[in-house]
């Protein structure tokens, strides 16, 4: 067997050197090293290769005791790398010399492993998870869009969810608004919502609205919240939606959907376009077909709303890109997405005066001044 060179936990590693934890992942929720990046060493030769490809990097192992490190040195050095070595007594010495580690932090036991697959994304870990449970979304609509919103949110942990909805469950929604059933049919969808919510995940608090949301209410429901979720179907309440966005400067994800096409896009004010900049008026009436009116396919909100809460986590943690100034476009009978790049309209009437927010406007079922 090939020797494996030890390194004890004070040794000065070079600036190149990188440290990589092979503990299991319930291992590493007690504590690590910051900034080490983690592969099981069952992963090691799926993940190893796409984490560092230069092999002559000097390569330095840890585990709890020094015994898998040993085994994952050995194993990388098969691989091909040239320059591997295994820390010795692993993580607990480390830990004893009273050298630098990280724990998750406020979270629980309970908490940490549920929230495992999280804690160990890189731009995520233990803070952003706890920056998920702190965080307070609203979702405007319950139905087709809100059905897996809610869930998806709820079950990354977001700390606190608004519904708002003035509707009751119908027979005629559970073709594609999976966060009811039949048993909740004639139900509060509020109520129907929180029940769903509340079994997957008891961490979420729900804070229910079931009121129809307007311009009287519409500041009192929203105040406090980091994100809201357009998931409605109607024209008066997108456009609503706009202008409270531009008052609290609150970020909106929105999407829309029609028979077999959808559309998302995310407004942040003042840092992209708004709604009005894309459509400064609501449309007529005829030429504003409700989903009711349309049709939809079931499985449409599904993907759409999907993928609002991608973007609902994105831009609660600032990770990666937002699709800010984009507008993704879905085809589901072609199975194609595409991109539209939309800019700030300099003369938007309610985003071009960043110090005159637009007055709230109720608008009637048929896009008229209330």
């Amino acid at each position: 067997m090939v020797a494996i060179r030890q390194v004890p936990p004070s040794s000065r590693l070079r600036e190149e050197t990188l440290l990589i934890d092979v503990r299991e992942t319930g291992e590493r929720l007690a504590g690590h090293i910051e900034g080490t990046p983690h592969i099981p060493v069952g992963r090691l030769q799926d993940d190893l290769p796409a984490l560092i490809s230069d092999l002559d990097t000097e390569l330095v192992f840890y585990c709890a005791t020094g015994s898998r490190s040993k085994v994952a040195a050995a194993f990388a050095t098969a691989m091909g790398y040239t320059d591997t070595a295994s820390m010795d007594g692993g993580f607990e010495r480390w830990r004893n010399e009273g050298l630098d580690w990280v724990s998750p932090g406020q979270l629980t036991d309970e908490q940490a492993m549920r929230y495992a697959r999280h804690i160990t994304l890189p731009g995520v870990g233990a803070r952003g998870q706890e920056r998920l449970l702190s965080a307070r979304v609203a979702i405007v609509g319950a139905g087709g869009l809100g059905s897996p919103v809610a869930l998806y949110i709820a079950a990354a942990g977001i700390g606190t969810v608004g519904i708002i909805d003035d509707d009751r469950v119908d027979s005629t929604n559970l073709q594609r608004q999976v966060i009811h059933s039949l048993d909740h049919v004639g139900q509060s969808k509020t109520d129907s919502a929180r029940e769903r919510i509340s079994a997957l995940n008891p961490d979420v608090k729900v804070e229910l609205y079931p009121e129809k949301l307007d311009a009287a209410n519409a500041f009192r429901i929203l105040s406090g919240y980091d994100v809201m979720v357009d998931a409605t179907d109607n024209f008066p309440t997108r456009y609503l939606l706009n202008d409270v966005s531009l008052n609290l400067r609150i970020p909106v994800v929105h999407a829309s959907i029609y028979r077999f096409e959808g559309q998302v896009s995310v407004f942040d004010p003042y840092q992209g376009p708004c709604y009005r900049c894309l459509f400064p008026l609501p449309p007529p009436p005829e030429i504003a077909a409700s989903c009711d009116a349309g049709g939809v396919l079931g499985v449409l909100p599904g993907v759409m709303g999907t993928i609002q809460a991608t973007e609902a986590l994105k831009v609660v943690l600032g990770l990666g890109e937002t699709l800010v100034g984009r507008i993704l476009l879905y085809d589901a009978l072609a199975q194609r997405t595409s991109e539209l790049r939309v800019a700030r309209n300099p003369e938007c009437p309610a985003c071009s005066d960043e110090q005159n927010p637009p007055e709230l406007i109720d608008y009637d079922p048929s896009c008229r001044p209330a």
